[in-house]
């Protein structure tokens, strides 16, 4: 029996886990509180309190993986870092997500099945984003440049023109024909949702992020913005597709995916690499550094973690007692 756990991953890992799904499937695996293996991703810290056990990081995000934290890690660069490594980008996460997805949502499915004839008869053009925090402003920037041509609907919280939030975004995706489908940042190998979504949806990606996105994507079967310098190009592109049907539906239907790229692949891709892991005597699959410097370098990181929490603690402290003072005051007003 291999004994693993999950910390320090995205808020609702334990209502869709898809890698314990996967684990469980191949191996013979059961949730420990104390794991002989950790999964842990970039959403915290509280991988720092597991020292006797194999560490697997799993990060989505744009973040080069810290070996001297983790033995193993899946990401999205292009890294060469022998059996330690394995390149496994946020969109390969976001296909297997959507089968569930359809499963809950057979009206979808049965959509997405039908004629792309019509297609070319939906509205324009989608921009759906919760904020821009961390984002590079290509996004607003080009955002702002196609509705000089034609209204782009935003529907999520950040520049929201439709008066209210989607609540469903790929059903939001849909009903358009093309979608702003920008990265945070430009990161080589690095391919989230933001694409496979509106792909997945059948409709056209203007796509802007990893500049080897030909690597796993077919060039020709979505719009790419390569830089600030490209924006006109691509405008002039959309404008001739949404202007012509027939070469608009041709482009949609391009195969999108080069040919050696398939989710099966990524799938026996997954299982070697956790096969090689499991396969080794657990005191044997250590590959992070435990002494020498790096026991310096974890100490520090502790003690950067532990005064974080106790300034988000003494922060929301301030605003519990800043909102009870306002509220007191305004019942005093009445």
């Amino acid at each position: 029996m291999i004994k693993i756990n999950f910390c320090d991953f995205w808020p609702d890992l334990e209502r869709d886990n898809w890698f314990l799904d996967f684990l469980m499937k191949h191996f013979n695996v059961r949730l420990d509180d104390n794991p002989d293996y950790l999964f842990f991703s970039v959403y915290g810290n509280n991988h720092l309190n597991y020292n006797d056990c194999i560490k697997i990081l799993y990060t989505g995000e744009n973040i080069v993986p810290d070996f001297n934290l983790c033995d193993y890690a899946l990401g999205t660069h292009y890294l060469d870092f022998g059996e330690r490594y394995l390149r496994f980008p946020l969109y390969i996460y976001y296909q297997w997500d959507f089968i569930q997805y359809l499963k809950k949502r057979p009206d979808i499915d049965n959509w997405l099945k039908q004629s792309n004839q019509k297609l070319h008869k939906r509205e324009f053009c989608n921009f759906i984003y919760s904020n821009n925090a961390n984002s590079d402003p290509m996004r607003d920037l080009f955002f702002n440049e196609l509705n000089k041509y034609k209204k782009v609907d935003s529907g999520g919280g950040h520049l929201n023109n439709i008066g209210k939030r989607v609540e469903d975004k790929l059903e939001f995706i849909k009903d358009y024909k093309f979608t702003i489908a920008f990265e945070n940042s430009s990161v080589p190998g690095y391919t989230t949702e933001k694409l496979i979504e509106p792909i997945l949806m059948k409709s056209l990606p203007v796509y802007y992020g990893n500049p080897l996105v030909e690597r796993d994507f077919n060039l020709n079967s979505f719009i790419w913005v390569k830089d600030h310098s490209d924006f006109n190009r691509a405008i002039e592109e959309i404008i001739m597709l949404d202007n012509d049907d027939e070469l608009y539906i041709k482009k949609l239907e391009t195969n999108k995916f080069i040919e050696n790229n398939n989710i099966l692949i990524w799938e026996e891709k997954l299982f070697i690499f956790f096969e090689n892991i499991f396969n080794q005597p657990v005191n044997q699959a250590f590959r992070r550094p435990l002494f020498g410097y790096n026991k310096y370098h974890l100490e520090e990181l502790r003690i950067q973690a532990h005064l974080f929490r106790k300034r988000a603690e003494n922060n929301s402290r301030k605003s519990k007692i800043k909102s009870l003072i306002t509220s007191t005051l305004n019942l005093r007003k009445k």
